[in-house]
């Protein structure tokens, strides 16, 4: 089974990420996490990714699905993963629909988390106070 979780920040994406890996055993993929994890490895995309940061800008939709893509190749992976707010354009999505083709693998299900603006409100000012911000 592989998933898309979309919402918007403190809507619980990655909460229920993190329970699907527990009880499913699907690998939980994060974008922030993934970028992170490129960078410190130096790879290609790492450094690319890295490069447009330091000078201010988004990483651009090519770089995101090619670090996507490296980490869905993984042998974990072949069980199941999660996608945590990614795809977030249409261009990221076909891309990604392209790659899994190749791979003779789709999306099984995308859920959309929503939540009222006070109690995302809450959560990021929640989480902002045990991250040190």
């Amino acid at each position: 089974m592989n998933i898309i979780l979309l919402g918007p920040p403190g809507a619980g994406k990655g909460t229920q990420a993190k329970r699907l890996e527990a009880e499913q055993g699907m690998v939980q993929l994060s974008t922030g996490d993934m970028l992170r994890s490129a960078v410190a490895s130096k790879s290609a995309l790492g450094r690319e990714a890295q490069a447009i940061m330091d000078a201010g800008h988004l990483v651009r939709d090519d770089v995101m699905v090619g670090i996507i893509a490296d980490r869905i190749s993984h042998p974990d992976c072949a069980r199941g993963f999660t996608l945590d707010g990614f795809p977030r354009t249409t261009a990221q999505a076909e891309a990604l629909d392209a790659f899994l083709t190749t791979k003779g693998q789709s999306i099984t299900a995308t859920v959309a988390l929503e939540a009222n603006d006070e109690i995302l409100l809450q959560r990021l000012l929640e989480r902002g106070k045990t991250s040190g911000r």
